[in-house]
């Protein structure tokens, strides 16, 4: 059963300023600021929320097609993919573009300063969901905004059900725009800060808009996840990480056991966990992709973190 992963696919290039930012900023001189930053530390990284939820989804034996844009220097990303056996039928090349990518750098304070060329994503609404065949499931991440508005359309129209996760994506909406796109998912997934900014966007408390979808999930980080399905509230308590080592991805892995739990009809308990044991797997190393994921690795720290396995 194929799942559709509309999102965007990115190059991230981190780097580490060994010093603080306080340091060489003068806050009476901001409005002049001319300052540069040589960074001790630099690699580059497989971004990008489709990106990340494919390979955490594809790890588990499930079958991601990417629904996303690539800009000239998009071969490598293409051709890993195409390694991973992700299904490519929604990538599209945009010629003249580069693809996504986030400048990221990080003092030793854990600041950032990010700079973040969308790219080839504007063109995302040129992919149609109705193009790729035999989709059971599918997701909306955070894409250009006229691809989430048109992709989240596309799964209506279809008849699949689809997750809506706004992500950092959400501040491009207005609140009729998300309710419109809420009312056409069955399950929305937010972390509990966006949560937040999604209720005071539509105007609605979280409460109501559990009501209007089969599952309200929302992350909590270290706290674990609450779902709200079916009447009732599921609060699933964080699976047991081997090493805190970076967060930058746990939501993308998070929604690939969703997804996964989802294709195969799995109550949301047993959903909620598997979801929970992808995050904790992926913040035990650095970026969103370096993590290895396989049934074997999955099922073990399942095991150990709630006593039984999700196979």
């Amino acid at each position: 059963m194929k799942t559709l992963i509309c999102g965007s696919l990115a190059y991230d290039t981190i780097m580490v300023f060994p010093d603080r930012f306080g340091r060489h900023i003068l806050a009476d001189q901001a409005h002049m600021l001319s300052v540069s930053f040589t960074v001790g530390e630099m690699r580059r990284e497989w971004g990008g929320c489709a990106g990340n939820i494919a390979y955490n989804l594809r790890g588990l034996g499930g079958a991601p097609v990417v629904m996303a844009t690539l800009g000239d220097d998009g071969g490598a990303y293409r051709d890993r993919l195409e390694s991973l056996g992700i299904g490519l039928d929604g990538v599209r090349h945009v010629p003249g573009t580069y693809t996504a990518q986030a400048f990221i750098i990080t003092d030793l304070d854990d600041n950032q300063i990010t700079a973040f060329h969308p790219g080839a994503m504007t063109r995302s609404h040129d992919n149609r969901v109705g193009d790729v065949a035999g989709v059971s499931w599918g997701i909306v991440a955070p894409d250009g905004r006229e691809g989430m508005l048109q992709h989240a359309a596309g799964f209506r129209e279809g008849r699949v059900p689809y997750v809506f996760d706004p992500g950092q994506g959400i501040t491009l909406f207005d609140g009729q725009e998300l309710l419109a796109m809420v009312d056409g998912a069955a399950v929305v997934a937010c972390n509990d800060y966006e949560g937040k900014l999604l209720s005071e966007r539509t105007g609605l408390p979280l409460d109501a808009i559990a009501k209007r979808v089969d599952a309200l999930v929302v992350t909590m980080g270290g706290d674990g996840s609450v779902i709200h399905a079916d009447g009732r509230t599921l609060h699933v308590p964080p699976a047991r990480a081997e090493a805190i080592v970076d967060p930058t991805g746990c939501g993308d892995a998070y929604r690939a056991g969703l997804l996964y739990g989802l294709a195969q009809g799995w109550d949301w308990e047993r959903t909620g966990r598997l979801a929970s044991t992808l995050g904790a797997l992926k913040i035990g190393s650095r970026g969103g992709q370096n993590h290895a994921v396989n049934r074997e690795r999955v099922a073990a720290l399942y095991r150990e973190s709630f006593g039984s396995s999700p196979w």
